[in-house]
Formats: C-alpha cells, sequence, structure tokens
C-alpha cells in the first residue's frame, strides 16, 4: 500500500485537530488509520482456499483504492485549511478562528 502521510504524520494531525476541536483532519487520519489496519488484516487473514483468497484480496483491493482516495481528501483538506506540511502545525488564521479570537 502507497502511502502519503506516515502513520506519526496521522497522529500529529489528530492531536493538533483535537487540542483546538477541528475535527474534519482528525476525522479522516483516524479513518486511513482505520483502512490501514484492516488492510494488514487482509494480509494476515486465512488463506486455506482459493475462495479465501479471492475475498481477502478483492477486499484489500478496495480498501487500497478508498485509501488512496482519503489520503488524497485529507492532503487536499489540510492545503485548503493551509496547514503547515512540513511540521503538520495548524495554521494561526485557523486555530484563531478556533479560539473565538477572529
Amino acid at each position: 500500500m502507497n502511502l502519503v502521510f506516515e502513520d506519526k504524520a496521522l497522529h500529529d494531525i489528530c492531536d493538533q485537530a483535537a487540542i483546538y476541536d477541528c475535527a474534519c483532519p482528525a476525522q479522516l487520519s483516524r479513518q486511513i488509520t482505520e483502512l490501514r489496519d484492516l488492510f494488514e488484516y487482509q494480509q494476515k487473514c486465512g488463506r486455506a482456499t482459493s475462495l479465501d483468497i479471492q475475498v481477502h484480496d478483492r477486499i484489500a483491493e478496495s480498501v487500497e483504492e478508498a485509501h488512496a482516495t482519503l489520503e488524497k481528501c485529507l492532503a487536499d483538506v489540510l492545503t485548503l485549511q493551509g496547514w503547515d506540511r512540513d511540521t503538520l502545525q495548524m495554521p494561526q488564521a485557523l486555530l484563531n478562528q478556533r479560539l473565538g479570537r477572529e
């Protein structure tokens, strides 16, 4: 599975978003993490029969597609909101808005 955001980056986004009550990036980060867990499960799950292999491969394929879509969405949201992509810090304007200092 190709990763745009490392696990630590997703965790950092969740932390920043949670501190300042900006749920959208955090929700996306959590869903991406869940998809990674589901993908890993599919790779480890029993593959005793041809049908097992087909079922798990099909699920993994769909998870990869959903994962790519949500990572792209998260990148777009962070860009739209003006997050610093190197430090994953929320922009000051958004912080001020969240803190009621508009």
